[in-house]
């Protein structure tokens, strides 16, 4: 692995634990992280109240191309994933399923968009 793969991959490593004590500070339980699946991989699962929130984390010089990184191809592997963590913890198809985003960006508070991806499971 090359030392500019091996910094990307610490890079997102703490930005996910930055978002994990986020999403806590903001009430939510982390159930999940890293969760592995056969199409790829959802960073967090978090629950809070009736919500199962699928979070995808990412760490960007800026919003916008933090969003940007949530394409098409990105949300439907994500939606492979959901539909294969949802099929092992049966009691989250009773609660709200949501796609959200955390964007981390230097010099700021991390951002939570809630609802930032839709969960049409294929």
């Amino acid at each position: 692995m090359s030392e500019r793969r091996r910094a990307a991959y610490r890079l997102g490593h703490s930005a996910e634990w930055v978002a994990a004590l986020y999403l806590i500070l903001k009430g939510y339980r982390i159930l999940a992280r890293r969760f592995l699946a056969r199409s790829g991989e959802i960073d967090l699962v978090a629950l809070r109240g009736s919500v199962v929130a699928f979070v995808e984390v990412k760490a960007r010089r800026d919003f916008a191309t933090g969003i940007e990184a949530i394409d098409p191809d990105k949300q439907r592997k994500l939606s492979f994933a959901i539909d294969e963590w949802v099929g092992r913890n049966s009691w989250a198809s009773h609660h709200v399923l949501r796609g959200d985003a955390i964007i981390i960006s230097p010099w700021r508070w991390p951002r939570h968009i809630e609802d930032a991806f839709d969960l049409s499971f294929a």
